[in-house]
This record gives C-alpha cells, structure tokens and sequence, in this order.
C-alpha cells in the first residue's frame, strides 16, 4: 500500500496504473482456479476465530436466558372424575320414576362442563378469579371465548382402544401466570355438577307434576265414566221393569179375557147339559150304566162297578147340581183365582212398583268407593306428593383426582430453552467465522497486487 500511494504521488506514467489494473485481475483469476479447501488451515483459522464463536454463542445463551427467565410462565392442571357407585343413586332410581345409571351420570357432567353456556355462567359468577383477562377494548365474553377456545381441553377415554378398566372423564385447564387455574378447575367441576343436580331437580319435579296430573285426569275420567255408567245402568234397569210390568200387564189380560171366555163356554155347555138332563130325566147325578134301571126292585145289596175309558157326558152330572153351577158361575165377578197364574202375575207387577236396586244407586253418598283403581291412584298420588329427594346431596360422579398446585410451569422450559440457545448461537458462531474466513483471502492477494514487482521502477 505504501508503495502504491508513492507512485501515486511521484506521478509515475499511466502505463503503470496499466500494470496494476492488470496485476489486480489475473491473481484473482488464479484464485478462483485453486478451488480446492485446505481442511487444517480451515480449523486453525476457526480456532485463531474462538474468541468471535464465543461471543456469539454466549450473545444467544444470554438472549435465551433472558426469554427463559423473562417469559410468562404457563401451568396446567387437571380433574378426573369416574362414575359414582350404585349405592349413590339408589334413592333416586327407587322412586320408579327417575333412572339414571353411573354412566349416564358421569356423561351428564362432562356434557355439563364441556357446555360454553356453564363455563360462561362460572366466569360471570366468579370474575375475581379472571381479572388478569381484562383487556381494554374487549368485552367479558370475548376475553372468555378467546380463553376458553385456548385453555380448556376436555379428556376422556379413546373408543378405539378396548383396554379401558373403567370409563373416565376429565378436564384440564392450560393458563398463565396470574390466575389462579387450581381455584378455577375445582371450581368449574363444582359449578357443573350443580348446576346439573339442579337440573335434575327440576326434571325430578316436572316429572311428579306430569305424574300428579295424569293422576287427575284419570280420577276425572273414572268419575265420569261411573257416573255416565250409573245413569246408564238405572235407565236399564227402568226400561227393563217398564217392559216387563207391560208384558205382564198383557198376560194379565189376556189370562182374564181366556178365563172368562171359559166361563162364559162352561155356562153353555152347562145351559146344554141341563137341557138333555131335564129331557132324560136326570136330577140327580147318575152314569151311564145306572140309567133306566131305577125301575128295577134290587134284592139284597147291590154294588155295581162301571169301568169305562170315555168322558161321561156332563148331563149325567142331573139337572139340579148343574142348575146350581150354572147360577153359581152366572153370579160370578171375577175368575182370578181360578188361575194360579194370575195371582203370580200379581206379585210380579206389585214387585215392579219399586226398583230397590235404583234406589240403592240413587241413594249412593260415596261414590268414590265403587271406582275401581281409584284406591290405587290415591296411594300413587299420596306417595308422589310425600316424596321428598333432596338432589342437592346427590353424589352423581366419583371425584377421583381433584386439581392440585402444579409443581413447575409446563411452559417456558428452561434447561431445553438454554440448551437450544448454546446450540443455536455456536451454530451461528462457526457459521460467522466460516464466512470470515471464506472472505479473508480474496482480501489478502487484491492487495498485494499493488507492490512494485522487480524492474517496475525502470519503465
């Protein structure tokens, strides 16, 4: 260089800049035609560089350190929850109707703390556990959505694996430093499982109010249905009796109109018989074969026996007992108690006068008393209303593990963040001193170039 700018200044001839120009471009020419990487002058020229590789790399560790250190920690923490036991459910199944099985309770909760409604619901009722969300310019919902979307995560066993001893549910909770995440999870698991006996509180009872008023109903119904039945029955039974009394009335009349027809048939036939007695003779009662021998003197005593297989005519009977027939049916009024049948006729018709079977429905005071189940719904309905199931100490799932205080941040790890900076900044290290090196000949023979070679001078 000395050299270069004492023949800049002692004006040498422009054919001298020539030959410096033409220096400057054919080593670089010869450089570039040696391509080849002397592997030992390349590790000594990155050990002459170690101070340069240090710097770096102890630049990145401390940059590291400072993130490590600096950042704001992340914890998590976790519940679980198993299926509650048999016996923590049983006062609820035996009411016969409400069922609801370990499983189905288990898969209640986890629906219930998977629901955006009831972790919006927890949030709104506790803020004092999420006043490090506040933001300016965002609302309470948006600060929750955007944490709710990043830091719950529900768990719970993979269908596809079959090796599961029992089911499981359980939530976990990913948050930074400044809340107090153990409050919240316990707090949200309690919140649901609250929130979710108060709900079967309420289904418990909308069902007994169903329940009560089918009740109701049903006792209406069975009212009803016996009062339009009694009617039903009474119009049966009068009918019945009126068609009855009518059909007796009618057989009563027609027995008194044959009987008198009778009467009226044996005054002739007697009218007819006393005529042929009087015309024989006959006064008295006689036969067949005791006729015309009156005259006859009998010696001794007689007895004669008539065996015959006809009706004797009624003249025979002689003219004076049939005279006094005929008088005696002539004289009289009615012919009922000829006919026995008249006098049953009778009783019948005074029975009819009153239907005591009527009366008894009629004079019913308690009806409720002849209703079939009406004794049963009673009891279903005193059982319903004396039911009393307090839902608030129901046990619907197992808490098998509750949140605990985390032992160290899952976020920033420190060790791997430092690791990973000594690593990185040696990495850029020798990677600093490669190019260095790279670069440092191509500076070493540009100017070199300039030096006055032996003879330049005498030009």
């Amino acid at each position: 260089m000395r050299q270069f700018f004492g023949a800049c200044l002692a004006g040498k001839a422009l054919g001298r800049w020539n030959f410096v120009v033409t220096d400057l471009v054919l080593p670089a020419k010869n450089f570039s035609q040696n391509d080849e990487i002397d592997l030992v002058e390349l590790l000594r020229s990155l050990w002459t560089q170690k101070l340069l590789i240090a710097l770096i790399a102890g630049t990145c560790t401390f940059l590291a350190g400072i993130y490590a250190f600096l950042a704001t920690p992340v914890y998590q923490v976790q519940s679980v929850m198993r299926p509650a036991l048999i016996k923590d459910l049983d006062e609820l199944n035996r009411t016969g109707i409400y069922e609801l099985s370990p499983s189905a309770a288990l898969s209640r909760i986890g629906a219930a703390l998977d629901s955006y409604e009831n972790r919006l619901g927890y949030f709104k009722s506790n803020p004092q556990l999420f006043a490090s969300l506040d933001r300016e310019g965002q609302t309470l919902e948006q600060a929750f959505e955007r944490f709710n979307e990043t830091s719950f995560a529900m768990q719970m066993p993979d269908p596809k694996k079959a090796d599961t001893l029992s089911p499981y549910l359980g939530i976990q909770l990913t948050y930074p430093h400044g809340i107090d995440g153990v409050s919240v999870v316990n707090g949200l698991v309690a919140y649901a499982i609250q929130r979710e006996r108060e709900r079967l509180g309420r289904d418990l009872q909308a069902i007994i109010q169903n329940r009560l008023k089918n009740l109701q109903l049903n006792i209406t119904s069975a009212r009803a249905n016996y009062e339009t039945s009694k009617e039903a029955r009474i119009v049966q039974l009068t009918e019945a009796d009126k068609l009855k009394r009518v059909v007796l009335q009618d057989e009563l009349t027609a027995l008194r109109q044959q009987l008198k027809t009778r009467r009226e048939n044996r005054i002739q036939q007697l009218g007819e018989a006393i005529h042929i007695a009087k015309s024989l003779g006959i006064s008295k009662p006689t036969t067949p074969s005791a006729l015309g021998q009156d005259q006859r003197v009998s010696q001794g005593s007689v007895v004669r026996t008539e065996v015959n297989n006809q009706q004797i005519p009624l003249y025979f009977m002689g003219a004076e007992a049939l005279e006094a027939e005929r008088k005696t049916l002539l004289q009289r009024k009615s012919d009922d108690f000829t006919e026995p049948r008249i006098a049953e006729i009778t009783k019948e018709l005074q029975l009819l006068e009153s239907n005591r079977q009527i009366e008894v429905l009629k004079l019913r005071e308690n009806e409720d008393l002849f209703l079939t189940d009406l004794a049963a719904w009673h009891a279903e309905e005193a059982r319903l209303r004396n039911l009393r199931i307090d839902t608030n100490a129901l046990q619907l799932v197992t808490l098998d593990q509750v949140a605990t205080e985390p032992r160290r941040p899952i976020k920033p790890k420190k060790l791997l963040i430092l690791v990973l900076g000594v690593v990185l900044g040696g990495m850029l290290g020798v990677f600093g001193a490669l190019v260095r090196h790279l670069l440092r000949p191509k500076q070493q023979h540009a100017y070199p170039l300039l030096v006055d070679t032996p003879g330049a001078g005498s030009n």
